[in-house]
């Protein structure tokens, strides 16, 4: 019996009867011979780890654009810290672990620099319409490998489809990153909040602070415990109905003190500028693009914008400026015999 296969049969004997076994899955776009040491969700997390997509979360804005400091969160920390929060809770309730770290590392492939805010200009600027959680399925299915995609199985791109507030996963394990991320967020953006010294503790009402505790350490364990203990032995992964209320009110705090103040977003303004200009420069002189992009013009049905879209979604913080400055800032220049 191969190395796969033997893990196969411990999922049947080990997992809950809720779990999304391997053996289940529906499977790959594109057949492939299945490897003899991993499963498929597995060597699903493998192929997100290891592409270029997932290696620019490193550079892009979580919350805060250019903080001052090396230990704020960017989209890669928040995507480890939304894998190991889903992780501990998939454990706890026996699902397929290997399921839900791909969802994890594979639900923000598609974020633009700048985080929200470049999101928020692309939606806006293309008839299309943008939202990154498509954009992780469009990365996954089409643009990394030259065009080649991932080919990874339905599950996982269902979770990553369906990892925001609105979306309903159709496997447990997706159920638990969408959860995840939301507490990984709420919980990592009080703390940089206060790190930036925008907010202190004793800012939070403290009738949030009484359900879900009085620091950021138990805040989190308050929320990883109850998504464990209310879908314990059931088909379903929730919050109780206090955490998730008092969590919500935390999360509307932040959008009022956090998200909308002007030491941490006064940047944001520039940013979205920036962005849009990058946008309306590359559809005025599509060939300013690399030629890859060119010539993805018109196949498969993508139009101009949606590629376009694709070049400024895939940039680095850092990249996007340095672009900027090439077309818009001026450059110094000599004259001979100075």
């Amino acid at each position: 019996m191969l190395i796969r296969e033997r893990m196969e049969q411990m999922e049947k004997e080990e997992l809950s009867p809720y779990a999304t076994l391997d053996i289940n899955s529906r499977g790959r776009d594109r057949e492939e011979e299945q490897c003899d040491i991993r499963p498929l969700f597995q060597r699903d997390r493998d192929r997100i780890l290891h592409c270029k997509s997932f290696r620019r979360l490193m550079n892009k804005t979580q919350v805060f654009l250019y903080p001052m400091g090396d230990h704020y969160r960017t989209r890669m920390s928040h995507t480890l810290e939304v894998s190991q929060n889903a992780r501990t809770i998939g454990k706890a309730l026996r699902l397929n672990e290997d399921l839900i770290e791909a969802i994890a590392l594979g639900h923000d492939l598609g974020h633009t620099p700048f985080g929200h805010a470049g999101e928020d200009v692309l939606n806006r600027v293309t008839k299309e319409g943008f939202s990154h959680s498509e954009q992780s399925v469009r990365i996954v299915e089409k643009l990394e490998k030259d065009g080649a995609g991932l080919n990874l199985t339905w599950e996982v791109r269902d979770g990553i489809r369906n990892h925001q507030t609105e979306g309903h996963p159709h496997t447990p394990e997706g159920a638990v990153v969408r959860l995840s991320d939301k507490i990984a967020y709420i919980y990592a953006d009080v703390d940089d909040a206060i790190r930036g010294e925008i907010i202190a503790e004793e800012d939070i009402p403290m009738e949030i602070r009484k359900t879900l505790g009085m620091n950021a350490k138990e805040r989190l364990n308050t929320m990883i415990h109850d998504v464990i203990m209310s879908s314990l032995d059931a088909p379903d992964i929730r919050m109780s109905d206090e955490v998730l209320q008092a969590a919500r009110d935390l999360r509307a705090f932040l959008f009022k003190n956090v998200y909308k103040n002007p030491k941490a977003k006064g940047e944001e303004v520039k940013a979205k500028r920036m962005i849009k200009m990058l946008f309306e420069y590359y559809n005025d002189n599509p060939d300013a693009l690399p030629e890859k992009y060119v010539k993805a013009i018109g196949k498969g049905g993508d139009s101009q914008e949606r590629i376009i879209c694709d070049y400024i979604a895939g940039m680095t913080d850092s990249y996007c400026r340095t672009k900027f400055s090439e077309f818009f800032i001026p450059k110094a220049w000599e004259v001979d015999g100075y």
